[in-house]
């Protein structure tokens, strides 16, 4: 049955009143949990507090609309953040203005080319995000992330650069300039969101630590005894207003674009599919997210917000608050836009310090010490591909972390590929199993003669001169003479052009060494590659079976068959 391409609007419009309890307590609680933490998250992106609202509010009316998923909470994200603040921190010369407005264009750019994407059904392109990647790349920003908010939780000034050595290097030289009363201020409240989320989750945190933040910090002048406050921030719905760009600034732009899009992408996908299985529904289409953040991001650029996309914290909450469908962001945004239009004035007192400090608990939860053990115990290679990741991303950057990491795991899949297991193997004592013969060394038994090989992978440019060479191999170390190769073609799942041009070439060296050619389980497609390619006119005894026992029920009759031709040419003779 084909989905709707507005799944959410068509709930909307015949919404059941049994969602609505659930919808409102969700929309509420996340809504109040945006509050601050959008907040936080435009000062790691580097812009002014406000923009974090702007993200928290346009791209979640539009991604409520589109979106196929019912649970996912749009809006601004520590990740993307960070890659906004690194992208743009590289940009030499941007004065504040400039900063913000790229902010917005890339916000523009994002979108399209998420759109773009859907609409050439690219989703798939993350899936050369690996695990082992991820899990590299998102351990070491969450470092970096930390790492940037102690200018906030020390007060100080930290240079624009998110290398860790660097931001160390400046630590180790400014300890004179610690502020005590923010260290103190940003300490509590670590440890006070901390407790909270142990022993009492359910009860919003952040939103009684701004509130509370706010009351002492006015009552008691924090601002005069040297503690860095949020102060004016603009009261207001964000107004329509065109992002303004040259093309130097699109070029400028492309790679961190590129990059901002599909781990966008990623998170958002990720936590959606997770809440799709756990339950038990089949809301979500891959490439229709990429269109409904595509568009949350583009139109979202001209109500003034920077690149969004969903989180993994707000949509776990929003999904256990009791979200059936979209209407709960409807109310998320409904809760942002009457923050921004009434209580903007409110949070001119609000410590930075206790920003920093909901960014800082945030992002502890993204640093994974489990997997890379267990990684470790079981496949040191992807090990390594972890840790090479979050090695570049932490000491060289956040961008060249995430592309080196990629290639590196691509490059290690393409040497595994390159030269694939080859298992000989034998039958079962018994049975009409075939099994490696290094495997099951007692029980497999070999058949004079014939060399059975399980070749285990597809066959393409990269590894044919592998496959031939350790066939080739294979057949010299044998006692007795190969008069029959058996290839197991289960795993065979792809030939490429070059691999036929070779097996062209590899059937007329058999042909002339009098040694026959069987194909167990070939595909029909590849079947019809071979004919296409002459390779059946090439070798006449070439043959394809459906089952190893009828192919070695085959050869066994030929056999017997020329050794009773054989009797009888005797025979005749005599």
């Amino acid at each position: 049955m084909r989905k709707p391409f507005f799944p959410n609007l068509t709930v909307l419009l015949n919404y059941p009143k049994a969602y609505f309890g659930g919808d409102l307590s969700a929309g509420l609680t996340v809504g109040v949990m945006l509050i601050p933490q959008g907040m936080a998250y435009a000062m790691i992106a580097g812009l002014p507090p406000v923009y974090g609202l702007y993200a928290a509010f346009v791209p979640q009316i539009v991604y409520a609309l589109l979106g196929s998923s019912r649970q996912l909470a749009v809006g601004p994200v520590a990740m993307d953040s960070l890659l906004v603040a690194t992208g743009l921190s590289a940009i030499p010369h941007l004065s504040p203005e400039k900063y913000v407005a790229l902010a917005l264009v890339l916000a523009l750019y994002v979108g399209g080319l998420q759109m773009i994407f859907g609409q050439l059904k690219l989703g798939f392109l993350v899936q050369l995000l690996s695990k082992p990647v991820m899990s590299g790349f998102t351990s070491a920003a969450a470092l970096i992330i930390g790492f940037s908010q102690l200018h906030h939780l020390l007060g100080i000034d930290l240079p624009k650069n998110n290398s860790i050595q660097t931001l160390f290097s400046f630590l180790m030289t400014s300890g004179a300039n610690i502020h005590p009363i923010t260290v103190t201020i940003g300490g509590v409240g670590i440890l006070w969101l901390l407790m909270v989320k142990k022993f009492f989750p359910r009860i919003p945190g952040a939103i009684l630590l701004v509130i509370t933040g706010i009351i002492l910090s006015q009552a008691y002048h924090w601002d005069a005894l040297g503690v860095r406050v949020v102060k004016e921030i603009p009261g207001g719905l964000p107004g329509f207003r065109l992002p303004s760009f040259a093309i130097a600034d699109i070029i400028a732009l492309t790679s961190l674009a590129f990059t901002i899009a599909l781990v966008a992408f990623m998170e958002a996908i990720a936590v959606a599919k997770a809440i799709d299985e756990k339950n038990n529904t089949q809301h979500v289409v891959p490439n229709k997210e990429l269109v409904a953040l595509g568009a949350a991001n583009f139109l979202g650029a001209f109500f003034q917000s920077y690149p969004t996309t969903g989180g993994f914290s707000r949509t776990a909450v929003n999904n256990q608050a009791g979200a059936k469908s979209s209407l709960a962001a409807l109310i998320s945004a409904l809760v942002i836009g009457l923050t921004l239009h009434f209580f903007t004035a409110s949070f001119y007192h609000l410590p930075n310090a206790l920003l920093g400090a909901i960014i800082v608990v945030a992002v502890i939860q993204l640093v994974d010490f489990s997997y890379p053990v267990q990684l470790w115990k079981n496949n040191r290679a992807e090990a390594l591909v972890l840790l090479f990741t979050f090695s570049v991303t932490l000491f060289v950057g956040i961008v060249q972390g995430l592309l080196l990491g990629v290639l590196v795991a691509l490059g290690y899949t393409i040497f595994q590929l390159s030269q694939p297991h080859i298992a000989v193997l034998g039958r079962i004592k018994g049975s009409d199993y075939f099994k490696n013969i290094e495997r099951f060394p007692e029980e497999a038994v070999l058949y004079k003669g014939v060399l059975i090989l399980r070749f285990d992978g597809p066959l393409f440019f990269g590894n044919q001169a592998y496959f031939k060479s350790a066939i080739k191999t294979l057949l010299d170390n044998q006692k007795s003479p190969v008069n029959s190769i058996v290839i197991n073609a289960v795993p065979m799942h792809y030939v490429d052009a070059t691999a036929l041009h070779m097996l062209q070439q590899w059937v007329q060296e058999l042909n002339e060494q009098d040694i026959r050619l069987f194909w167990v389980q070939l595909t029909g497609p590849l079947r019809d590659r071979f004919h296409l390619h002459g390779l059946t006119d090439r070798m006449e005894d070439m043959r394809f079976f459906s089952s190893l026992t009828a192919c070695m029920q085959y050869i066994n009759e030929q056999e017997i068959s020329a050794i009773d031709q054989k009797i009888a040419h005797q025979t005749n003779r005599q």
